[in-house]
Parts: structure tokens; C-alpha cells; sequence
């Protein structure tokens, strides 16, 4: 399993035009293949900063995801309203004990 997070800065008076953006295409991407996983996390003390923090089965489910057109089209409402560069991390999930 892979664990997708995103940072996103966005600029503050565009917040509300990403959540809707976010909350129109949330079921699309819960529902493509091989999500397991999908949540939105609001920074504690910055509030125009947001995570995605999604699973997924695979890397190549992931990546079929960001090359899909259902990305793209998510994308591309979404990174006009940033205000810096976006972080992204992908963690395998391995328990250690």
C-alpha cells in the first residue's frame, strides 16, 4: 500500500473555491481504482494551507491516477489558486514491529 500526501498553500482568498472544487470531485476520486483512502486535512495554525492524505493499493494505481484524465481535470482547477509550490510525498506503508 501506498500513502499519498499533498501539501497545498493556497492563496487565502481563494479557499473557499478550492473546497468546492475539492468537494465536487471527492466521490470521482474515492472511487477510482485502487483509492482506499481519501481525506482532506486543514492546517492547525494556517488556514489556507490544506493535505490530501490518501491510500492507495499500489504505485501504479497512484500513478494511473495522476495520468488519468480525471487528475487533470481535478488538477488543473486546483493549482491556479496556489500561492506556493505544492509538496508531495509518497510513503510505503510497512509495520514495523
Amino acid at each position: 500500500m501506498i500513502i499519498r500526501i499533498v501539501k497545498m498553500t493556497f492563496e487565502k482568498e481563494k479557499t473557499d473555491a478550492f473546497l468546492e472544487n475539492f468537494t465536487a470531485y471527492k466521490t470521482k476520486i474515492k472511487h477510482f481504482p485502487g483509492c482506499m483512502h481519501l481525506e482532506l486535512w486543514k492546517n492547525a495554525d494556517e488556514h489556507h494551507i490544506y493535505y490530501t492524505y490518501s491510500y492507495w493499493n499500489s504505485k501504479d494505481d497512484l500513478e494511473n491516477y495522476r495520468k488519468s484524465d480525471l487528475f487533470a481535470e481535478v488538477w488543473g482547477k486546483t493549482k491556479i489558486h496556489f500561492s506556493a509550490k505544492p509538496e508531495a510525498v509518497s510513503i510505503k506503508r510497512e509495520i514495523i514491529v
